[in-house]
């Protein structure tokens, strides 16, 4: 079991293997913009990694974590006692497919989502079952996560969503089904002249059609070099790194 350093002292439990931070957590994390003392779901939450982000950079905030899988739930829980959270972490096990019998409808007014990925026999599958699940859409569609959103979220709340460039055209149409509008977008890019690898995504619940497109997140410089936004969002500048 290792152990990641996040801001105010708060850590993040993480096996070798099946649970790990990753940069789309991170980014995920740095794009979401709630009010001081907002109480958010975290959708697909795995071992809590971006509801811990959050609450690192706002204390304020309180944070339900809805996730299927038992021994994300365990990780999720470990932390939360080890961060002295249980005020402000709440870990709730379930299928979002079943969303309706696990929380009220509009119990929330932020909400965000680092979902599977690849559908049904497309992409990559990774051969261990914790994995599949988490990268793939065998256990919830992305149609059923924006259906699970938007049965959470009040009228005029936000979902805060990373998702896969290629599938701008999915996830626009699955989020309008679910009473969702599409608000902001932000593409996040290897390099400078690279195309995106991940996108970043802000929809409202019941919200006018408009969307604006935020400037590229750049992860690296043309020279391979850290990038600013990489170093603030890994918080470079404070370690000295």
């Amino acid at each position: 079991m290792d152990l990641e350093f996040l801001q105010n002292g708060i850590t993040l439990p993480q096996t070798p293997d099946a649970f790990r931070l990753g940069t789309d957590a991170m980014v995920l994390a740095d794009f979401v913009a709630v009010p001081k003392g907002a109480a958010l779901c975290d959708l697909c939450a795995g071992s809590g990694a971006i509801g811990l982000l959050l609450l690192a950079r706002d204390p304020s905030l309180s944070v339900t974590a809805v996730e299927l899988q038992a021994a994300a739930c365990t990780l999720m829980r470990r932390a939360v006692a080890e961060n002295a959270l249980e005020a402000r972490f709440r870990v709730l096990q379930g299928d979002l497919r079943e969303i309706r019998d696990l929380l009220p409808a509009g119990s929330f007014r932020q909400l965000v989502c680092n979902p599977p990925y690849y559908p049904v026999g497309g992409g990559y599958v990774p051969k261990d079952e914790v994995q599949a699940i988490a990268r793939t859409e065998r256990c919830c569609t992305l149609e059923q996560v924006c259906s699970a959103a938007g049965w959470l979220l009040k009228s005029g709340g936000n979902l805060w969503m990373v998702h896969l460039p290629g599938r701008l055209a999915d996830l626009v149409t699955a989020l309008r089904a679910a009473g969702l509008e599409p608000k902001r977008l932000r593409p996040v890019c290897p390099k400078p002249n690279a195309a995106p690898s991940l996108l970043l995504i802000q929809a409202t619940r019941g919200g006018k059609p408009s969307l604006s497109w935020d400037p590229p997140l750049l992860l690296a410089n043309a020279d391979g070099s850290p990038s600013e936004d990489y170093r603030r969002i890994y918080h470079m500048q404070e370690s000295g790194n």
